[in-house]
């Protein structure tokens, strides 16, 4: 059995590969950073190794006795430093094929993200073949950049060069480009927020019943991953991975207030919430605010675009399909979030 080296694993969905391919009885090494909070990882047993992405010899190191990488760890937010998206998202990335062309690593596994094909408000699914628009038109974004643009330019930068790599390399190269993730231990991509806001009594939110939004839970994501580690791809590929349907995103925020015993807020229509929005932003970056504001032209803009994606190439490829439910994953996540007291 091969040993696989696996970044990210402290994080969100790297959390959720770790704990499935554990389960699988792989041999799982997991690159942490120093001081991490790795109480998870220890449950699942896996074997850790401290080091960093944006340190190319930790990686070596870190690669000993390992035949596949699966590279999770990234930037992943809507606010920050434009240089921080490219040493950790695009830079850290090259580190991983740098790494991987030296030890003769025989497949590696990267993230990139279907915000690459762009999120704007678009009635055609967007599949792999589709062009790269990472770079969403905000009003003023000229004078003041977008943050959210920060992550989604760095995740298309690091996709077109690990695929120009990996050609000039003969680097056996997979892509996994996830929809917007949830699920258990989610705290940060927006659904855990909505439902707490919910909870602690807000009656109105951004939304729009009219646009449909691509999701993938968690857990499903790690299969994924899963079976593309144990595919035969050979060559560079780029797979979305998604539900097999965009839904009403209002359907979506409805059944986690429903699972969590709450009634949905209304919604607030765009014309009135843009304007606080960049305002509240525009306060956040002069007095740079380490945190993002509560809302940004960037979180309310997605609370309002049609975002769908064709997912036929990992049925054709890999053979994948969501097995759960929108409302079964959904309950899920919600009972973890109880049971943990977070609801």
């Amino acid at each position: 059995m091969s040993k696989i080296l696996l970044t990210g694993a402290t994080g969100f969905i790297g959390s959720h590969i770790a704990e499935y391919f554990s389960g699988k009885g792989e041999d799982i090494k997991c690159l942490v950073r120093e001081n991490s909070d790795v109480s998870f990882l220890k449950t699942l047993g896996v074997q850790m190794f401290t080091g960093d992405v944006t340190d190319e010899q930790s990686i070596n190191k870190a690669l000993v006795d390992c035949e596949t990488i699966i590279h999770i760890a990234g930037y992943a937010r809507d606010w920050g430093r434009k240089k921080d998206f490219k040493r950790i998202n695009v830079e850290g990335t090259l580190n991983i094929l740098r790494a991987a062309k030296k030890q003769n690593i025989s497949k590696v596994i990267i993230t990139g993200s279907v915000s690459s094909y762009g999120e704007e408000n678009c009635f055609i699914k967007k599949d792999e073949t589709s062009p790269y628009n990472s770079h969403y038109p905000c009003f003023l974004d000229h004078v003041l950049p977008c943050k959210m643009n920060y992550y989604r330019d760095s995740k298309a930068q690091l996709t077109v060069q690990s695929i120009e790599f990996a050609n000039k390399n003969n680097l056996n190269l997979i892509i996994i480009e996830p929809a917007w993730v949830f699920g258990e231990r989610e705290f940060q991509t927006g659904f855990f927020e909505y439902i707490k806001s919910v909870k602690n009594g807000t009656s109105l939110l951004p939304g729009s019943a009219k646009n449909k939004f691509h999701v993938i839970y968690a857990k499903e994501l790690a299969r994924a991953y899963f079976m593309a580690y144990k595919s035969n791809i050979t060559g560079v590929q780029r797979i979305i991975i998604g539900n097999r349907e965009a839904e009403l995103q209002q359907n979506i925020y409805k059944i986690f207030c429903e699972k969590a015993g709450l009634k949905k807020p209304g919604n607030i229509p765009k014309a009135l919430i843009y304007p606080v929005a960049l305002i509240m932003e525009l306060f956040a970056t002069i007095f740079k605010f380490k945190n993002p504001p509560l809302l940004t032209r960037g979180r309310v803009n997605m609370f309002y675009d049609n975002i769908e994606y064709d997912t036929t190439k990992a049925k054709k490829i890999l053979g994948f399909e969501t097995e759960l439910k929108l409302d079964e994953s959904i309950e899920k996540t919600v009972n973890w979030y109880k049971d943990k007291g977070y609801l």
